[in-house]
């Protein structure tokens, strides 16, 4: 994910969160000194010892108890992501009960993933022997979180963490902090001792504090390439889980459900005024219907509001800053300048950047490689399946994928042959549902999200044998 300069003011003391629209005060936080890790790695290594001993019915209470607080309180943590994160009322909506369902299944999870009996005696020579593994703790484990989804994404990390026994070392964006301490001030509400999260809110020195740490056994970080590199070279000998942005293709074949193909893939380029890591930032379309399609993409496009993230009809809100807007600008003014065509948008207001539609840009463009993360978007017509298939796995890394066509065998010919870490059939690439294996492709591939599977990243078998003989 792109980063984004910070809009905070530091002190010594505290850091102070503000309104990506109009630049308000949200609130204020405790800044964490790098120079404090040693009192933050003696907080967690008790946190660790106090999860470790939760039986796992304490730790499914627990998850189940912060998800009801949650779904009590949903207008508050609905308007605290809209405020300090930018997106409209409707998708913090949308997010909040995401991460009711997220803590939800961390409960499962920790009740029904304890380990499997090993079938010793399937072995010649091990037929008095018997056994089983189990799933335990890692101990302590740095999470690293980003600014877009500042709650779910966090609950994504807390909530497998805490199914499996460990304490967590939270590092949330410092333009939104305030979602994750709320969701922390739940989870304690609802019985969690209050060392087995600590929440350390600073900048890059802490960042590199909190991962070089030996006691830390697994570091979990959401965001951008540079970062992630970084992050490997300081970690040392440590599981890294590592989700580190897309550039989703969609392919729109001409037998597909027209309407259907133009408003999930409208909605999959803007949401979040586009700062999501599986948006639909690629869409190619059959030349049979392309200039259909690119018309009333252009239509639905142009509908849109952006504005007021609070007001109940606003469609796109404000990018994270006005840094990140101006940013967006000059990309697209550089693609403009290579021989893109502008179609609808481009339009700056401070931080906000309206939906913007191209077509014709060079595959030599940042654009067309990179990660935009703003609501750009880029159309561009194929002849042949394969042509598309090409041109949907040229980048070096991606998350999702998304296809529409009507025709069974195509969609799984496709499905099998496009490099990434999911492919959506009849659906825009941002469709993401917090069951599922969710990462990255090719470069960016390093471990999984998703509750059962961050769960397993964060907990490692033990096995106990029994010789009868």
């Amino acid at each position: 994910m792109t980063a984004a300069k910070l809009q905070v003011t530091t002190s010594l003391a505290s850091i102070t969160v503000q309104s990506p629209f109009d630049g308000s005060v949200v609130g204020t936080v405790e800044a964490t000194d790098a120079s404090e890790i040693d009192a933050l790695l003696a907080r967690a290594r008790r946190g660790a010892e106090l999860s470790r001993g939760l039986a796992r019915h304490q730790r499914a209470s627990i998850l189940e108890g912060a998800a009801q607080i949650v779904e009590v309180s949903r207008d508050r943590f609905s308007e605290t992501i809209v405020c300090e994160a930018g997106k409209t009322i409707v998708q913090a909506r949308k997010e909040v009960l995401r991460c009711v369902n997220t803590l939800k299944l961390s409960a499962e999870e920790a009740k029904r993933n304890a380990g499997e009996i090993v079938p010793f005696d399937a072995y010649a020579g091990s037929e008095q022997r018997q056994g089983w593994f189990s799933r335990e703790p890692l101990g302590i484990i740095t999470a690293i979180t980003p600014y877009n989804d500042p709650l779910n994404l966090v609950a994504h990390k807390l909530g497998p963490a805490i199914a499996g026994g460990n304490a967590v070392l939270l590092k949330p964006s410092e333009l939104t902090p305030l979602s994750a301490i709320n969701l922390v001030d739940a989870l304690r509400e609802a019985g969690l001792p209050d060392e087995v999260i600590t929440v350390a809110v600073g900048g890059t020195d802490l960042g590199r504090a909190l991962v070089a740490a030996r006691e830390v056994r697994m570091v979990s970080f959401t965001g951008g390439f540079a970062t992630g590199e970084a992050i490997s070279r300081t970690a040392g000998l440590k599981k890294l889980a590592m989700e580190l942005g897309g550039n989703a293709p969609v392919i729109v074949m001409g037998d597909c459900d027209f309407d259907r193909a133009v408003e999930a893939c409208v909605s999959g380029a803007f949401w979040a005024a586009g700062q999501n890591c599986i948006g639909a930032q690629r869409v190619l379309v059959q030349a049979e219907i392309y200039d259909r399609f690119r018309d009333a993409f252009i239509t639905a496009t142009e509908k849109l509001k952006a504005g007021d993230p609070l007001r109940e009809d606003t469609d796109v809100g404000p990018m994270i800053s006005k840094q990140a807007a101006e940013r967006t600008e000059a990309a697209v003014n550089d693609a403009i300048a290579a021989g893109a065509k502008l179609l609808c948008g481009h339009k700056r207001e401070g931080s906000l950047y309206h939906p913007t539609v191209l077509e014709g840009t060079p595959t030599t463009c940042r654009l067309w490689h990179e990660e935009v993360f703003a609501p750009v978007v880029m159309l561009a017509p194929f002849e042949t399946l394969d042509e598309a298939i090409e041109l949907a796995n040229e980048p070096e890394y991606s998350l999702h994928a998304g296809i529409f066509t009507n025709n069974l065998s195509v969609a799984l010919g496709a499905a099998s042959r496009i490099e990434a870490g999911g492919v959506m059939v009849n659906d825009s690439s941002d469709y993401r549902f917090d069951a599922m294996p969710f990462g990255g492709s090719k470069y960016g591939s390093m471990g999984r999200e998703g509750v059962r599977f961050a769960y397993e990243e964060m907990t490692q078998p033990k096995v106990v044998c029994i010789n009868r003989g």
